[in-house]
């Protein structure tokens, strides 16, 4: 587990060093310029593939090689309370919603002539004049502030446009039954420790959810610290089929 661990920082780190290469390939911006240009662009490709990987792994995007999140896990030695506000979190539906609406009426109205997963990219490199070096650090900002203000990951859980599609192939598994990547508990032998809990980069009530037997919040990103901090070791990761009652719980 600490070998994961370490994998899970390195790779943490490297994303985050590289995004200034792979901007353009998270823009939700950048998808509605290439609508209007009749083009299936990179991160049209990327948000898919998202979609797709998270049927059967979750959110293990968000915990390994997101920017952001390397750059939010960053923060916590200057900010470390939980964010932990549920309203607020459905701000990040909203938004996506309204984006998502925006894109497929442009990709209707305008059609598809070519697929181009380097648009507006130099050789595939996002950010190499003036103009992108701007926008990557408005973007660096609006990751930084909600952080410091709001407390750990507080991007993810209120604002990240990429999250709901992570979300919404979640919620595909389970409507179908599939298995997928999830952090199994033994609740009998817990300690009440709360280690768990304090652990969670995503400020998720770990202790209470293990409790019935797996952690299955829509903002658990797999990243594995709760596993890691348990003293009496009871969390595990499993590939399992969730029961048909799981997206009736309430989300941490």
């Amino acid at each position: 587990m600490k070998k994961l661990r370490k994998i899970r920082c390195f790779t943490l780190v490297a994303a985050m060093l590289l995004f200034p290469v792979v901007l353009y390939y998270l823009s939700p911006v950048l998808i509605i310029n290439a609508a209007f240009s009749h083009t299936v662009n990179g991160s049209f490709i990327v948000f898919c593939l998202m979609t797709v990987l998270s049927i059967p792994f979750g959110r293990v995007f968000c915990a390994y090689l997101c920017p952001a999140g390397g750059i939010q896990e960053c923060l916590f030695r200057v900010q470390d309370k939980p964010a932990g506000s549920r309203k607020l979190g459905r701000l990040k539906y909203v938004i996506w919603a309204v984006w998502l609406t925006a894109v497929i009426c442009c990709y209707a109205v305008n059609g598809i002539t070519a697929v181009d997963p380097a648009y507006m990219t130099f050789h595939g490199i996002s950010v190499t004049d003036i103009q992108s070096y701007i926008i990557y650090y408005g973007i660096v900002t609006l990751i930084v502030i909600p952080s410091l203000i709001g407390g750990r990951r507080a991007f993810c859980r209120y604002i990240c446009w990429m999250a709901p599609f992570m979300v919404l192939g979640t919620r595909l598994r389970r409507a179908l039954h599939l298995p997928g990547l999830t952090i199994k508990a033994k609740p009998e032998g817990c300690l009440s420790c709360g280690k768990c809990t304090r652990a969670c980069p995503m400020s998720i009530d770990v202790a209470n959810e293990m409790r019935r037997g797996s952690i299955t919040g829509y903002e658990c990103i797999q990243c594995g610290e709760c596993i890691h901090s348990c003293p009496a070791k009871l969390l595990e990761y499993a590939m399992i089929r969730e029961r048909k009652d799981t997206d009736e719980r309430k989300e941490a």
